[in-house]
């Protein structure tokens, strides 16, 4: 019972679609799809679960502002307490509204940078990492689906590709 892996590759996005629901409300399972450009619902049509890197977005936002309020706590009131145009320096309770802004920028620069250090680690993207990408078309025109079946669904399976418009069918 070995398995087998079936690149298909389409030329359009439409006839990727339906395919991928129709093989998705089948069962069959789609391993993934390499496409040119991002094309919106396809996640959902291959059964991807909903990403949660906005939860690590809002862990990065939350330190970034934490980190901006004790520097400026420690700098501000703690460390040199320095009179500014007459605010008062005893307590940081008083100068909020002076550190809103600093507070916004650190929370925005932490989110954003650690967003960006998180997509490259999560998509494996550093500098010299070798490209997964089984095919180089995918990069210019064509939309490629990779799927991983058993040996003896594969004549199924091709035959269902190439009535849903697939344009070449390689083993792999």
């Amino acid at each position: 019972m070995s398995k087998a892996v079936i690149h298909a590759i389409f030329d359009d996005e439409e006839p990727l679609m339906a395919t991928a629901k129709s093989f998705h409300s089948k069962g069959i399972h789609i391993k993934d799809v390499f496409t040119p450009f991002p094309v919106h619902g396809l996640d959902a049509a291959i059964g991807v679960p909903r990403t949660r890197i906005a939860i690590t977005a809002f862990i990065y936002g939350l330190t970034g502002a934490s980190l901006a309020t004790l520097m400026m706590w420690y700098m501000m009131i703690s460390d040199w307490p320095t009179d500014v145009g007459g605010k008062p320096s005893f307590a940081y309770y008083m100068n909020v509204p002076a550190f809103i802004p600093i507070t916004f920028e650190s929370t925005v620069l932490c989110a954003a940078h650690g967003m960006v250090i998180t997509y490259y680690l999560r998509c494996w993207m550093l500098p010299g990492v070798k490209a997964k990408n089984p095919d180089p078309r995918t990069t210019d025109d064509k939309f490629l689906m990779v799927i991983e079946t058993k040996e003896e669904n594969k004549a199924n399976i091709e035959s269902m590709l190439k009535s849903g418009g697939a344009t070449e069918i390689h083993h792999k």
